[in-house]
Order: structure tokens, then sequence, then C-alpha cells
């Protein structure tokens, strides 16, 4: 199977040499030219990107992870998100597999642009088919070399914003689908890491458990093992309404010890018996 890296006009896949790969499916930036006429002139800065995560996971490859990460925006498409479009947190304001608001609730299209039945098939095919096919082929990949997968599915977003959930969100965030998208002892030793570190506020499927690709690749028991983490901005970066999203290189330096540990531990994890 594939072993080289791959860079296509939709995503960047750069294999590694360990279980491990890291999916980072809200750092794209890009809308298709064709597109940008049916956006708002605030959506086209695309302020609902899961800004510099791909420079504050740099060290991933060095521990031998594989990266994969798209090219466009969530606002083309969510790649986090069931292709039939079912919401993810039934109940609460959600964003759809094509988005047409912004995480505080406004449209992103121009009145009448938003993408019809037909245009979502397409971008389905075009922009989310080809990332998926990326990952599950990874990951078959990885689980053939070593027995086993892990994902670890990588976000980050503003702590306050009222029209997705109520208060402030903990600075890390770790989503399993309430213990369903891996092993036990997986789910316990990234706990652990996270308890014992005082710098940031925690939680494990609290309010972010984990989103489409969490749960449909988390198979434990055909050994594909799937976390996600949530991180707030301003774990990295200041996340006040309106400022630029500049990486703060500071408060990087601080947060990175704790990801770096979380990676460690999904790198030498290994399934015990029974799991």
């Amino acid at each position: 199977m594939n072993t080289t890296d791959t860079f296509t006009d939709t995503y960047t896949l750069l294999p590694g040499r360990t279980p491990l790969l890291v999916s980072l499916p809200h750092i794209g930036t890009f809308i298709p030219e064709a597109l940008r006429p049916a956006y708002t002139e605030r959506a086209l800065a695309v302020e609902d990107t899961d800004w510099h995560l791909d420079a504050l996971y740099d060290f991933a490859r060095e521990m031998g992870a594989g990266l994969l990460m798209p090219r466009c925006s969530r606002y083309v498409i969510d790649l986090n998100r069931p292709p039939e479009n079912t919401p993810m947190y039934p109940g609460a304001n959600n964003t759809e597999l094509c988005p047409t608001r912004f995480f505080t609730g406004e449209p992103i299209y121009r009145d009448g642009n938003a993408p019809d039945t037909a245009e979502i098939d397409r971008r389905r095919a075009t922009y989310w088919q080809p990332y998926h096919d990326a990952l599950a082929a990874e990951l078959a990949r990885l689980r053939a070399a070593h027995g086993h997968a892990v994902l670890f599915d990588g976000h980050s977003i503003r702590a306050e914003l009222p029209w997705l959930f109520e208060g402030r969100l903990p600075d890390l965030n770790l989503g399993t689908a309430s213990g369903t998208s891996c092993a036990p002892s997986l789910r316990a030793a990234l706990s652990d890491v996270l308890a014992e570190q005082s710098a940031f506020s925690q939680v494990v499927d609290g309010r972010f458990k984990g989103g489409y690709i969490t749960r449909h690749y988390g198979q434990p028991a055909a050994q594909v093992h799937a976390v996600q983490l949530e991180m707030g901005w301003h774990c990295y970066m200041d996340d006040t309404p309106g400022a630029p999203p500049a990486l703060d290189p500071a408060r990087a330096a601080r947060v990175q010890p704790v990801l770096r540990a979380l990676l460690q531990t999904l790198r030498d994890w290994t399934p015990g018996a029974g799991e």
C-alpha cells in the first residue's frame, strides 16, 4: 500500500511510521473561485477555521505520526459531518455538511445563494469523499502494518459561542464518543495525561464527544481506535472577537507539551488482552 506523501487538490496525506494518524479536518482556508460570489464578505475571511493546528502539531511527524489535512474551508464542506447530513448533537444548534451559518448564528451566504441539494451532492463527491477515502485507506494500512490503528482528530474553537453551547468551554475537551470510539485503557491513559497537568482545564466526553470522524472510524472491536481533541483558541492565540487569528508563540509553547504527551500516549499505546 502507498506510503509516499500525497498532495492533491483536496488534501495532503503524509503517512507515518507508527500506528498513529493525525487528522486536522478544519484547518483548510481555501474557497474555490467559482463559489466565492455566493458568500458574504465576512464569510470569505473563514473565521471559523481551526487556525494554526498544522503549526501547533508540527512535532507529530518527528514522533512518527501521519498527518491528513484538507485544502478547502469548512464553509465549502464540513469533513467532520455525516454524508447524509444528520445532526451530530440532536436538540442543539448544529452546523451542517455544507454550513450555512457562522458559529455565531448569522448566515454565511448571500440571500438566495445557499447550496441546493445538487450542489451539496457535487461538493460531497468533489471534496468530502476524497478526504474520507484517504482516511479510510490510511487507517487500513496502519492496522495491517501494526495490528491496530489510532486516529487523533484535532480541532480548536472559540471558548464562548452562545449559539452553539452555554457558558465557557474547558481548555481541552477530549472526546471518545462516550467511551465507544476507543479501548477503555486508551481512554483511561489519555484521561490521566489531562488530569496530571494543572495548567489547563479539561474534560473527557463533555460538550464535545467527537464528531463524525471519531464516531465513524473509531471501531475498537476492529482495532481502529479514535479520539477527538477540541481545544480553546485561547490556549494558543488571542480569541477576542475581531482579533486577527495570529498564533501566539508564548501561548503555544505552554500547551504544546500537553499535546505532545497526548500524542505520545496514543502512539505508544497497545491494546490489552480482550481489547
